[in-house]
Order: C-alpha cells, then sequence, then structure tokens
C-alpha cells in the first residue's frame, strides 16, 4: 500500500497540470487535489467546462445548475445539451461530497434530482415535436393524454445512486387517437403507438451514446413481460396485467414506483389503484416467501458471477437492506398506512415507529445503508461507471480509501465488513423467524401428515390427549373438508407445517378438545387467506400466542376465527404495551372521517375490533384491573358514536341541507352513560336537539327540524347496527328515552326538560344518574347538564323515593335474576351489580340537593368516592363497595371472555362482596 500511495498523489498532480493557471490559487488547489484523487470523471468534465470550475471555485456548488433550454428548431442539439448538463450537475455533485460539503442523503437526493430534470425537459421537448407531426392524444370526451413516466426503483425511492441507470415504466390514462390540427398535414396515430414512439425516443435521447458521453442509461425491462411487452401501456392494461400476471418480484418492484416525468397527477392516481396489488389488505407473511425465492436468486447469481466484492448484490449489501425494509412493509403496510414509504431511510424510521423493528436495528441498519451507499457513490465516481464491484487495482483501492478518509484500503475493508455482516445477520434473521418454531414429536407430525385415512388415534393419547378418540374424529372431518383437499400445494406445506405444532401445544390444555375446535374453526376461515396461514407459520410467537389465547377465551377465539385481521394483535408489539388513553381512542376513529360513507364503516368496524380485542388481551392477562377495561370501552364507543355521527350528518346535509342556528346532540345511558361497557354490550342512547321552530334545512329538498333531526337518529342507529365487511358497531337501545318505545325517537331539549322535570318516573331520574353527554354540540351538552343537575338536585321525599327504588328492584330482580341451584346471577343476583347501581342512584337521589358535588360522578368508583367525601358513606363502607364492584367486574369480564352466562359458584370472596352489598342496603334502609 505504501507503494499505491505515490501512485494516488501522482495521479492528482497529473490532474492539476491540466489547470496551470491555478498555481496562485493553493486552497482551490487543494480542493482540486482530493477531487482529483476520488474522481477522474470530474476532472475531466471540469477541464472541458472551464466555467464550471470557476463557479465551483466561487461558492462550491451551493446551488443546482440550471438546465439548458431545448430549442424545437435545433434538435440536433439536445443530445448535447442534456449530456454536458448532467456531466456539469453530477461534478457539482461530486465535488460537494467529497469535500464534505453534502452528506450522502443529500448527494443521493441530488442525483435523483438530476435524472428527474433531465427526464422532464427532454419529454417536454420530445411532446412538442410529437404535437406538431402527430397531433395529441386525445380521449373519448376530448381530453388531451399525455404520457406517465414512472420512475422505479432508486429513482422511485428518491435514492438514484451516481451512476446508475434509471429503471422506467411508460404508461398513459385512456386509449384513443392522435388528433392533429387542421391543415398540419400530420399523421394520426393510436395512442398505444404514439405513446410507444414517444418513449423509444425519451429512451434514445437520454441513453444513445454521443461523443457528449451519455445523459442517463435507461431501463425499461420492469414493464410487463420484460423486453417482450409493449413499450407503453394504457392504466386499464396495466390493471388486467397485475390482476392476472402479476408476481412477487413486481411487488417489491412497483412499491418504489413513482410518476416523475409526463402526467404526475394521473400516475398517483393509477399508483392508488394498485395500491392493494402492492400491499395487501390483510397481514401479508407470504411476502416472506417472495423474498425468499429472490435470496436465493441472488445467491445464484452472487455465485455464477462471483459477486461475493460487490457492495450492491453481495452478502451484507446494499439490496438486503433494501429487501428486508420493503419486505417488512409489504407484511404490514396494507393495515398501516404510515409504512408505504418508498423512501428506504423513511421507510425505517417508520418501520420503528410502528415497532416493526427495534430502534437500535433501525440506527444501525441507516448507519449500514449510508456507508454503504457512499461507498457505492465512490466506486461509480470514480470514472462515471456504473459498478458496485470493489475495485482490484490496488491504486484505485487506494484512491477510494483516501478520498473517504481512511489511512489505506485494510482501514476501509474492515469497517465494510463489519456493516456486511451486521446486515446479513438482520437479513437472515428474518428470514429464519420460521425455523424457531418448537420441536414436534415424529408421532403427532406422522399422525397429521396421514390424516384423513391413515393414522390412529392412539398417537393422540400418547401425546397427552385425555379425549384422543374425539379429538381424534374430529381432526378427520377437518382433514377431510373441501377447504383442506382443495388446497394449493404450497399452502398445504404450511398447514402441514402448523398443525403438528398446534396439536402439540394443544395436548396439555384442560379442555383440548374445547380448545381444538376453537382452532379449526379459525384455521377454516383462514385457508381462504393463505397470508393468515403464512403469519401462523412464519412467527412462531404468533402461533404460541393463538393457542394461549383460543384455549383461556371463547370470546376471543370466536372473534379471530370470524375477523382473521385480528391475528396481528397476537404479534403486534404495542397489543401487550399500555393501552390508548381517551383522546387516542378518538384520533383512532378519526382516521376514517375522509372516506366514504360505506368504507368509513368498514375501516371502523376494524379500527373497533382492534382496539377492543387489544383491551380483552389485557384483561385476560390480567394486565390491568377489571374497572378500567370497562372503561376504555366505553371511551372507545364515544369515539365511534362521535366519527358516527359526523358520518350521518354527512349523509344527511348532502341530501338535504344543514339547519342553521340548530344543535344536536347524543346522550349515553346505562353501561355506556357509566362508562363500565362490557364486551359485546349494546349502547342505551337517547337523541336530543334544538332549532328554530320555523326553520328549514337549506338544501335542495328542505327539511323541518322534527323530521330532519328524526332522520339523523335514524341514520345514527343504522350505521351503528349495520352489518359490513367488518362486522357491527354495536346493537342500540333507545328505550331510555322519554315516553320510552311510544315515545319520538329524537326530542326538543326543552321537552326532554319538561318531561324530566313533570313526567318521569323515579327508575328514569335512576338512570339520569349514569346518564352523560357522549357526542354532538357542545351548547346542547351545557343545556343537559343543566336539565340533569335541575332533575337530580331537586328536594324528595325520601320515603316515597325509597318506596320507589325497592319495588323497582324487586321487580326487576324477579323477572330478571337467574340465581339457581347455587349458581348466583352477577348481575342481577342480591348483592351483585344492579344491587350497587340502585344504591348508589338512591343515595345520589336522596343527598344531591344538600350535596351538589354528587352531580358529577356517573361510574360506580367516582360515585363511591364522592359519596364518601359527602360522608354519606362511611370510609369502611366505602373501602367494602370498591372491593366489591372490583370482584364483580372482575369476574363478570371473566365469564364474558369465555362466553359463559353470568352465573357463578359462590366462593368465599364472593360471598364476602355480596355481603358487603346488602349489607350497605341494608344500613341505608334499603331492605324489603
Amino acid at each position: 500500500m505504501d507503494a499505491a500511495r505515490p501512485d494516488s498523489d501522482a495521479i492528482a498532480d497529473r490532474a492539476l497540470d491540466r489547470f496551470s493557471d491555478l498555481a496562485g490559487d493553493a486552497g482551490l488547489r487543494e480542493r482540486l487535489r482530493r477531487v482529483a484523487i476520488a474522481s477522474d470523471f470530474a476532472i475531466d468534465t471540469l477541464a472541458r467546462q472551464p466555467e464550471l470550475l470557476a463557479r465551483l471555485a466561487r461558492d462550491d456548488g451551493a446551488q443546482p445548475l440550471s438546465p439548458p433550454a431545448l430549442d424545437p428548431d435545433q434538435r440536433e442539439h439536445w443530445p448535447r445539451l442534456l449530456r454536458r448538463f448532467r456531466a456539469a450537475e453530477s461534478t457539482r455533485l461530486v465535488w460537494r461530497d467529497v469535500l464534505g460539503l453534502d452528506d450522502v442523503d443529500a448527494t443521493l437526493a441530488g442525483t435523483t434530482r438530476l435524472a428527474e430534470r433531465c427526464l422532464a425537459i427532454a419529454l417536454d421537448a420530445l411532446e412538442r415535436d410529437f404535437a406538431l407531426r402527430h397531433g395529441v392524444v386525445r380521449d373519448g370526451e376530448g381530453n388531451a393524454v399525455r404520457l406517465v413516466v414512472f420512475g422505479m426503483g432508486k429513482l422511485g425511492g428518491g435514492e438514484l445512486n451516481f451512476s446508475s441507470d434509471i429503471d422506467l415504466v411508460y404508461a398513459y390514462e385512456h386509449g384513443g387517437e392522435s388528433r392533429p390540427e387542421p391543415g398540419q398535414g400530420a399523421r394520426p396515430l393510436a395512442a398505444e403507438d404514439y405513446f410507444a414512439r414517444l418513449g423509444q425516443q425519451l429512451a434514445r435521447l437520454l441513453d444513445d451514446p454521443t461523443v457528449d458521453g451519455f445523459c442517463h442509461r435507461v431501463d425499461l425491462r420492469l414493464r410487463p413481460f420484460g423486453n417482450a411487452g409493449r413499450v407503453a401501456l394504457s392504466f386499464a392494461a396495466l390493471e388486467l396485467y397485475f390482476q392476472r400476471e402479476g408476481r412477487d418480484w413486481e411487488r417489491y418492484a412497483w412499491q418504489k414506483a413513482r410518476p416523475v416525468a409526463g402526467d404526475i397527477e394521473a400516475g398517483r392516481r393509477f399508483l392508488a389503484t394498485l395500491r392493494p396489488f402492492v400491499y395487501r389488505r390483510y397481514l401479508d407473511f407470504g411476502a416472506l416467501d417472495g423474498l425468499r425465492g429472490m435470496k436465493a436468486m441472488i445467491a445464484a447469481e452472487v455465485a455464477r458471477k462471483e459477486l461475493a466484492d460487490d457492495v450492491k448484490r453481495g452478502p451484507g449489501g446494499i439490496r438486503e437492506i433494501e429487501f428486508l425494509a420493503q419486505a417488512l412493509q409489504l407484511i404490514r403496510g396494507g393495515r398501516e398506512p404510515a409504512l408505504r414509504e418508498p423512501r428506504l431511510l423513511h421507510a425505517l424510521e417508520a418501520l420503528r415507529d410502528a415497532e416493526q423493528v427495534g430502534a437500535d436495528t433501525a440506527r444501525a441498519l441507516a448507519e449500514d445503508y449510508r456507508f454503504l451507499r457512499r461507498l457505492e457513490n465512490r466506486l461509480q465516481m470514480l470514472r462515471d461507471a456504473q459498478t458496485h464491484a470493489l475495485p482490484e487495482s490496488p491504486v484505485d483501492r487506494e484512491r477510494i480509501a483516501r478520498g473517504l478518509g481512511f489511512e489505506d484500503w485494510d482501514a476501509l475493508a474492515q469497517v465494510l465488513a463489519y456493516h456486511r455482516d451486521r446486515v446479513s445477520h438482520e437479513f437472515d434473521a428474518l428470514l429464519s423467524q420460521r425455523e424457531q418454531q418448537p420441536a414436534v414429536a415424529d408421532d403427532i407430525a406422522d399422525y397429521w401428515r396421514a390424516l384423513p385415512d391413515g393414522s390412529a388415534a392412539g398417537a393422540l393419547a400418547q401425546s397427552g390427549y385425555a379425549d384422543a378418540a374425539d379429538v381424534d374424529a374430529v381432526l378427520r372431518d377437518f382433514a377431510r373438508s373441501p377447504s383442506v383437499r382443495e388446497l394449493s400445494d404450497a399452502t398445504r406445506a404450511r398447514l402441514d407445517r402448523v398443525m403438528p405444532v398446534l396439536l402439540q401445544a394443544t395436548a396439555p390444555a384442560s379442555f383440548p378438545l374445547q380448545a381444538i375446535r376453537r382452532l379449526l374453526a379459525l384455521l377454516q376461515n383462514i385457508l381462504r387467506r393463505p397470508s393468515y396461514l403464512a403469519l401462523l407459520d412464519e412467527q412462531p410467537p404468533a402461533l404460541a400466542r393463538l393457542v394461549d389465547v383460543v384455549t383461556r377465551s371463547a370470546l376471543l377465539a370466536e372473534r379471530l376465527a370470524a375477523h382473521p385481521l385480528l391475528l396481528d394483535e397476537l404479534l403486534d408489539a404495542r397489543a401487550d404495551g399500555p393501552l390508548p388513553q381517551r383522546e387516542l381512542f378518538a384520533e383512532a376513529c378519526r382516521q376514517v372521517r375522509g372516506l366514504d360513507t360505506e368504507a368509513a364503516l368498514f375501516s371502523l368496524n376494524e379500527i373497533r375490533q382492534q382496539l377492543s380485542f387489544r383491551i380483552a388481551l389485557a384483561t385476560l392477562d390480567r394486565r390491568q384491573p377489571a374497572h378500567d377495561s370497562i372503561r376504555q370501552l366505553a371511551w372507545l364507543a364515544d369515539a365511534v358514536v362521535d366519527t358516527v355521527l359526523v358520518l350521518a350528518r354527512r349523509e344527511l346535509e348532502s341530501a338535504h341541507g344543514a339547519i342553521p342556528a340548530s344543535g344536536f346532540a347524543v346522550l349515553g345511558y346505562g353501561s355506556l352513560g357509566g362508562e363500565e361497557l362490557g364486551f359485546g354490550s349494546d349502547l342505551d342512547l337517547v337523541f336530543v336537539y334544538d332549532a328554530p321552530p320555523e326553520a328549514q334545512s337549506d338544501g335542495a329538498r328542505p327539511l323541518d327540524p322534527p323530521r330532519w333531526f328524526a332522520r339523523l337518529a335514524q341514520k345514527i342507529v343504522a350505521l351503528l347496527g349495520a352489518v359490513t365487511g367488518g362486522g357491527r358497531l354495536y346493537d342500540i337501545d333507545v328505550r331510555l328515552r322519554p315516553d320510552g318505545g311510544q315515545g319520538l325517537l329524537v326530542s326538543t331539549i326543552a321537552s326532554y326538560g319538561e318531561y324530566q322535570r313533570e313526567r318521569a318516573w323515579t327508575w328514569e331520574h335512576q338512570a339520569l344518574v349514569r346518564a352523560r353527554f357522549v357526542a354532538g354540540d357542545e351548547a346542547l351538552r351545557d343545556a343537559f347538564e343543566r336539565i340533569r343537575g335541575d332533575t337530580l338536585g331537586r328536594d324528595r321525599d325520601a320515603g316515597k323515593l325509597r318506596e320507589d327504588v325497592v319495588s323497582m328492584r324487586a321487580r326487576m330482580r324477579t323477572e330478571l335474576d337467574r340465581s339457581r341451584d347455587g349458581l348466583f346471577d352477577l348481575k342481577q343476583g342480591e348483592g351483585g351489580l344492579v344491587d350497587l347501581e340502585f344504591l348508589l342512584q338512591y343515595l345520589v337521589l336522596r343527598e344531591a340537593a344538600t350535596h351538589p358535588a354528587l352531580l358529577s360522578p356517573r361510574a360506580t368508583p367516582p360515585l363511591v368516592d364522592a359519596l364518601a367525601q359527602a360522608r354519606v358513606l362511611d370510609a369502611s363502607s366505602a373501602q367494602e363497595l370498591h372491593a366489591a364492584h372490583a370482584l364483580l367486574v372482575a369476574a363478570g369480564l371473566e365469564c364474558t371472555l369465555d362466553r359463559r352466562p353470568r352465573l357463578v359458584v359462590q366462593d368465599p370472596a364472593l360471598a364476602g362482596a355480596r355481603t358487603q352489598v346488602s349489607g350497605a342496603w341494608r344500613r341505608h334502609g334499603l331492605s324489603d
């Protein structure tokens, strides 16, 4: 290496000799020396374009150069102008990179921007020329149609390397024919021929070598059917191709696609329609199979062409980082829009934020990527060659090492090996997760593969199944089912890997037959969606978590079977973390408001399913107390109702206009109002409005306020209960409105207040204790709170109040209490949840006139606290009631999660809770 250093210095000296007039400028000579060591190309360009060196001497190329104007009358000059511009601007990028004025991110962005500018000015010039010779293509409605140039690969990702070719795909939005202006004598062309010729001329204008070199090498092979395919395709033809022929590698390619020239807006519209091809709606761990295939092809290419020293395609190279990030994006990008990022470094940040890669891993991969891309650029800057291979020449090695600030090549090689090893480790880890499945006994694997006709139940018994014969019968039926027999070879192979693991994991369950039935119900559903089976095959933690959840919760097993998208929650690190606070529930639901109603309902159902599933997992795992879960379920319902109100109002206003100076509110009663909602609970809703009596809506089909707001309420109920592909939001109960089932669906706020003052029964005032504003206009919130406060805070006849409460509770217990034969009804039984609710409601109604602080809380725990602070309850009683409520709620949720009636065998703890509630009833005079 010592001998090489004088050679690189001699190269620099010879380069400086070409600029003899710089002898008096030592600073400029030193900068030029550093550039000369790094790039023969830059020195040659500066020698040919001395005005460029003068500009760089002034400001070190702080601003990009101005592109040339291509004169329509001097077409013969276009190639030279474009090539000189590209050479000059590329040299400016070399100068700033070598002198440390730009980091690698800026250099990649600058190279991308240069290619885009060349494409744009070349295409503009050619389009003008084509319009004169052939006219402009117009669609059936007479609208002009332009070529769309899609940039693929690193051009699409905005990270083009220094001397890269540019991968392009040509398309156009609509078919048609060019229509020359009358009298021009131009020949019309069909759109297919017009844009094919235009695209070919664009490629030649940029790519064909001349005495000035080339502008950009153009690669059109990523189009459908490659070199055998048409040069330019209509959007309709592209869509049809991807529906019928699209392959895994094309998903990776189009993931980075971006319109870079021509009709940019049309290109963006097309990419939006292509999104379902690139990003599957559901979790797509099948993308890893495509990645394995591509890795195998790359490995074969590396071996065949001896590319071990290739920083792009070799082990631990740039492509492995790109494929790793893209695979993770493809897996989840259909569900998480933030992951649909074509730029690699931004994609790593998005994956980190989504907790799909750790923060340290994302930071390390970004460092590796920047190091490799900077080295790749320097390899290409040396002679403007499209190379990714490490040089063999000692002199070139020394020049690269010195240019990058290393003492010698060995020092560079050591750092390079470190980065490549780190990349290889992460890339191999992504593809090896499937190999981490627990070992399965040969007999259980052989048993499954021999079904449905072979095998014997004895293999199950030996594996620990107590009810082996029944499990065997269920498994044989499953194996005989058409959905299993008709599987593709690839999907069957996945099932054959997954089933033995499931069977072995389920054997120790308390009720293995029950667990197997639950798992098979899920599998029957996901066999039609191979990506979900791929998830279980590729992700051992998800498979283990699935068995754990399904064996413990019938409700979650049913939801997983009905909505396989919830399998994502078994893997999502966020599902095991802290649950969102109230505002984040609202934010999650608000994001659907920009969609049309059908799509919004579908997405809203999926959001509700995911968040409620996450709450259920936290409850099942006892990561949070039950009262937190029921409160979060109420917050989620609030957010859903608020969003549905926006959707319903939007639809009604589009048909009938809005009613000026009006307001509307949705009130939550019952468990929603009390923020104690269970899994699968319905929502008790009441609707009120306020509007000037003579008002009318201002749309084409006006309505008066009673009809307008009645339709709004009806639409809310309909949307909440609508069945969509994502499920149904909630069952709605509106019987707690004034006059119950005989009353109007929606009341004016004035009539609502009058009803509460004059006609409401005591039990309706009890219900008002838990009622609260859920969604709507703030003015109605204030009006409702005034009515509620006035109603609950008035003086009452204590004896009459007690009689009404005791009578209503006795009637409810007679009709609804299902306690029997040693089983206790957690909700309606004596000393259960309803007794506790009635007690608190009675005390609020009795005491609120003298203790206004009792009017604020709705939920049980804060009501107990408020009553204790008012000294209506003593501290000991309050503590007992808190404990009783927590135990009853937890027991109720446990039953719900396993789809059992809330009838439980009484244990000492439950007996104590009942005693505490019943004792409080007696102490406050509510005994019969």
